[in-house]
């Protein structure tokens, strides 16, 4: 198994990056595990506790349930992959069975700042773009899918995913074995990412 970690800031392109790899790959050999679905369970706040909790520090994340699902898909294992909603700002009480497969993708803007997790990767990827084009990107999304407004969104950026970034996301470069710029399609790097996946692959096998 080849444990693939993508990270980078928010609305970076993580996403795009991950969709160009698994188009690179057969369905039935990848799969794409996110951070998102692994922050921490909140039942024992308020609708506007919630709200205030800094989604972007990685206390947030369950780091250690997240590891444990990661070390038992490597023993073979299927596991229940968490759901999170971000309209009630807790995990929902679905799961996803998830099942083991050759290459396994982690993507999250804090996969890194964890070392246990860190060393479960094999390759460590970090997607760089613009400050102004994440902001965004986010906005759209966040606007778009996740029923924000844009004083929220702004607000959030400014107190709290600017310095987040800055702090905890922006500095885990340093231990990525690979960076991407995202400001447009990337097919270099990603036709190196798809050479280094098959070397992998190849010595997993042999």
């Amino acid at each position: 198994m080849l444990i693939i970690g993508i990270a980078g800031g928010t609305g970076s392109g993580k996403t795009t990056v991950v969709n160009q790899i698994l188009n690179q790959l057969p369905n039935d050999e990848v799969c794409v595990i996110s951070q998102d679905s692994y922050y921490k369970v909140t039942d024992d706040l308020s609708y506007e506790e919630r709200t205030k909790i800094n989604f972007d520090h990685p206390k947030s994340i369950d780091f250690d349930l997240l590891v444990d699902d990661l070390k038992n898909l490597k023993k073979g294992e299927i596991i229940e992959q968490p759901v999170y909603s971000f309209v009630t700002h807790n995990r929902s009480e679905n799961t996803i069975k998830t099942h083991p497969k050759k290459v396994i993708i982690v993507e999250g803007i804090l996969i890194f700042n964890n070392p246990d997790l860190r060393d479960l990767c094999d390759i460590k990827i970090f997607v760089h773009a613009d400050a102004d084009e994440r902001l965004i990107r986010r906005l759209k999304r966040d606007i778009q899918e996740r029923g924000r407004d844009l004083n929220e969104v702004l607000d959030r950026y400014q107190n709290t995913l600017k310095p987040m970034h800055n702090q905890f996301i922006e500095p885990t470069k340093n231990f990525a074995d690979m960076i991407i710029p995202n400001d447009r399609y990337n097919t270099v790097a990603i036709d190196i990412v798809k050479t280094v996946i098959a070397e992998k692959l190849a010595k997993n096998v042999s």
